[in-house]
């Protein structure tokens, strides 16, 4: 057993290092039968006296039967070596010219010609029909110059089918099938491209759908979890009643956002009327209902719109609208989590072709004791920054001295808010 180990060990090294070449590749099944058939149709015609060359007698009869066998064996490397089998192929052709001949042998031949070109390198396939081509041409010149009898044009046709018309025949045969490879080739990559493209679509809507329940119910539940506090930490029953009165209705605000957003998902039947998007107009409940859930916090909530009634701009694209209004919601819910007690001021502003929307916070280690803190993920800065992005707009946020300012410039046109 050991010995046979390290034989097989040997024989692995051997091959790796190169020292022992690999086997070549075994004929395939349908050229063997090929080559079997060939020879066995040309030894038939040999037998039944068949000659296409019978009157030429410069060697024996069976001296036609080496080309025949030589040009058969080439038929068994017609895919793995068509060069060399055209090679060989090319000195039995005209070997065969100085013998009785046999009509297998120049058939052979026409079979090794197109193989080369089917099978053979790429620069092969495109120089044999050129020069298959010449030596078509130079033959019927030759021939009609020497003998000068219309009879000679049949040489050059001979000539023609037996090397020419093969290698016309393989190389239109290669193109369709570079042609068919290459359409492959092309279909797989629009596919691939199709597939990413798909991919980057749900991941897109995925991080909105996360923007938007994120917008939606933070608020609401960053305000229960403020008051839900308060009422566990300070033992009044007011302040409890309060708390709970609070907790109730950003419950019930919090639920019948979530089931807009739900329906919204399952695309809710294509008869019922869709719900209605929130705009800059219900800035002043949301800036209401800010300052109810900051109350216990000691902050008061200001609301600055700039906006003209009869605007000369024209009105606001819904998306531009539906994101500022988000970062305005989110803005007020970090100020209520996090901001000292004061005053927040949100602006809104008309500034040419740009819709500015500001919220200012007090900011610093100052918050009233009876006010606990929500925590805090980040996402919210996130979620507003990629609102801001996507629409082409610019987003800061960041403190200056004691305030927490966060500015957005959303472009107010159509065509700006579509990109």
């Amino acid at each position: 057993m050991d010995l046979r180990r390290r034989a097989e060990v040997g024989a692995r090294a051997a091959v790796l290092d190169g020292t022992v070449t690999p086997r070549p590749p075994r004929p395939h099944r349908d050229d063997v039968l090929l080559a079997v058939v060939s020879v066995f149709a040309g030894l038939l015609l040999w037998a039944l006296g068949v000659h296409s060359n019978a009157t030429r007698h410069l060697l024996p009869a069976w001296a036609a039967l080496v080309p025949l066998v030589s040009l058969g064996a080439m038929e068994l490397l017609r895919r793995s070596a068509p060069r060399a089998a055209l090679a060989v192929g090319t000195a039995g052709i005209v070997a065969d010219q100085f013998t009785v001949g046999n009509l297998a042998t120049v058939l052979i031949f026409t079979d090794l010609m197109y193989a080369a070109v089917v099978y053979g390198k790429p620069a092969m396939a495109r120089r044999l029909p050129v020069t298959t081509g010449l030596i078509t041409v130079a033959a019927t010149i030759t021939a009609v110059a020497w003998l000068r009898t219309p009879q000679a044009l049949l040489i050059g046709a001979l000539t023609g089918l037996v090397c020419f018309a093969p290698a016309l025949t393989g190389a239109t045969l290669r193109n369709h099938r570079e042609a068919a490879v290459a359409a492959r080739l092309r279909a797989e990559q629009t596919a691939l491209l199709a597939e990413m493209d798909r991919s980057q679509a749900v991941t897109a809507e995925r991080a909105r759908m996360a923007r938007e329940l994120h917008d939606m119910v933070a608020n609401h539940l960053s305000a229960i979890a403020i008051h839900s506090t308060a009422a566990l930490s300070i033992d009044s029953p007011a302040t409890s009643r309060e708390a709970l009165g609070v907790i109730r209705e950003n419950s019930v605000q919090g639920l019948a956002e979530m089931r807009r957003l739900i329906g919204l998902l399952r695309d809710a039947g294509a008869g019922t009327e869709a719900a209605a998007t929130p705009s800059l107009d219900g800035l002043t409940a949301l800036v209401e209902q800010a300052g109810v859930t900051g109350s216990a916090t000691g902050l008061e909530f200001v609301l600055l719109d700039g906006r003209a009634p009869g605007d000369a701009g024209g009105p606001l694209p819904a998306p531009v609208e539906l994101a500022a209004y988000r970062i305005v919601q989110e803005s007020l819910t970090n100020a209520v989590k996090h901001a000292s007690a004061g005053t927040v001021t949100v602006r809104v502003e008309r500034s040419g072709p740009l819709l500015v929307v500001g919220v200012d916070s007090p900011y610093g280690p100052g918050r009233p004791g009876a006010g606990p803190r929500a925590p805090g993920s980040g996402a919210g800065l996130v979620g507003m920054r990629e609102r801001t992005e996507l629409l082409g707009g610019a987003f800061t946020a960041g403190a200056r001295d004691t305030v927490w300012r966060v500015r957005a410039e959303l472009p107010a046109e159509e065509k700006a808010a579509e990109r």
